[in-house]
């Protein structure tokens, strides 16, 4: 198989950025174009919701790349104009401008959409956390808010409430789980993480939903939850996660369904692939399809995607990795954590606020393994995870996605 004359990545936040980088790294000499929809250069995500809203970075140390290495990689920017349709078999993305771009491989990377809630954007004071531009505007207006009220318990809701009470405001959390986090670290370590919120200040309402904002004159006032409970806020931050950006590929051909159906080379189509918070691909080892919203995920995949481009044939199989750094405890997690997992502590001591956690099936096998203030020591404990994500497929479990 050989190189393509040209490549279009769609999409120019860490995933397609890595792309274009990864290409030139491999030698690839042919023609490459970067659409984006934001107008500024590619920039890092995840210090939105804490160095950015904290205020101890401003925006130019999100850049991924300085100026000169952007230009280092001899590509077309094509930023500011918004991709609105795509044809998968000609391989031909039409723009907002109605600039038709083609080329004979596409990469799709335009990550994930703020999800917002019926009732929650009814009133001036609610906001959402996604781009840089959501950062900034937030930062100001947690600067003259009293009282926040955060809706979302996942990752990004509670690593917002966390710079908020940080900030010395006096915070909210409201979700529907019993604890934050519960989904992604289980229920032992999102207990300890309520804890730890609830130690600084922040107050928790577990399993509950929220029914709309009030207002006065436009202006929030608080949030009214399902069970009839009027929560005070001069500030509204709606967290409750991201949908897949795949509206614009309506009748592109592509299979979509929470993100872009990919096979596990991250092809969506002939010349077509995707990356990033996007994909959904087929992962060989668990014999099943995933999607992974994580800034490390946004880089491997790029790269996985850069050599199947390049005709190299392996299966894109990853350990699943993310971290979140809250109130002074940084949480590391290889692997996918179950609600119903034994957790054993294999380093470290939980009271001492410093631990290893190895998360295991009913059949004693290690599905995760999680570090609370540990990463040193977490590292290593990624080797028993291999077996599981890596090894090779049981044919039953390729023909069963």
């Amino acid at each position: 198989m050989s190189a393509p004359e040209d490549v279009l990545v769609v999409g120019s936040g860490a995933a397609g950025l890595a792309v274009v980088e990864s290409l030139r790294r491999k030698g690839y000499r042919g023609r490459i174009t970067l659409l984006g929809e934001e107008a500024g250069a590619p920039y890092d995500r995840p210090p939105l919701s804490k160095q950015v809203l904290a205020g101890t970075w401003d925006a130019g140390r999100t850049l991924l790349r300085s100026r000169e290495a952007l230009e280092a990689m001899d590509a077309e920017f094509v930023l500011g104009e918004r991709a609105v349709a795509l044809d998968a078999a000609t391989r031909t993305v039409r723009t907002v401008g109605g600039r038709r771009l083609g080329a004979e491989a596409v990469v799709l990377a335009t990550g994930l959409r703020a999800r917002t809630l019926p009732g929650l954007s009814a009133a001036d004071g609610v906001r959402v956390l996604r781009t840089l531009d959501d950062a900034t505007q937030l930062r100001g207006d947690l600067l003259s808010a009293e009282q926040v009220v955060v809706v979302g318990d996942g990752v990004l809701g509670a690593e917002i409430a966390s710079t908020a009470r940080q900030m010395g405001r006096e915070v909210t959390l409201v979700g529907p789980q019993t604890a934050p986090m519960r989904t992604q670290l289980g229920e032992i370590v999102a207990a300890r993480l309520a804890a730890l919120h609830t130690e600084h200040g922040v107050r928790l309402r577990p399993g509950t939903l929220v029914e709309e904002v009030e207002n006065v004159h436009g202006r929030v006032t608080g949030v009214r939850s399902s069970d009839g409970e009027s929560l005070g806020a001069d500030l509204v931050v709606a967290a409750v996660g991201g949908a897949p950006d795949t509206d614009w590929l309506a009748g592109s051909g592509l299979t979509l369904e929470d993100g872009i159906v990919c096979d596990s080379r991250c092809r969506a189509a002939e010349g077509v692939y995707a990356t990033g918070d996007v994909a959904r691909f087929h992962h060989e080892a668990l014999g099943r399809l995933l999607r992974l919203e994580n800034r490390t995920n946004a880089t491997e995949q790029a790269m996985a995607v850069t050599a199947a481009i390049l005709g190299e044939d392996r299966p894109y199989s990853p350990v699943p990795y993310f971290w979140t750094d809250q109130l002074g405890v940084k949480i590391h997690v290889y692997g996918q954590p179950t609600p119903d997992a034994t957790v054993d502590i294999v380093e470290g001591d939980p009271e001492q606020g410093r631990f290893v956690a190895r998360y295991l099936d009913d059949q004693g096998g290690p599905v995760a393994v999680l570090g609370w203030n540990m990463p040193k020591q977490t590292r290593p404990h990624r080797q028993h995870l291999l077996d599981r994500y890596t090894s090779a497929p049981r044919p039953e479990a390729v023909t069963s996605q």
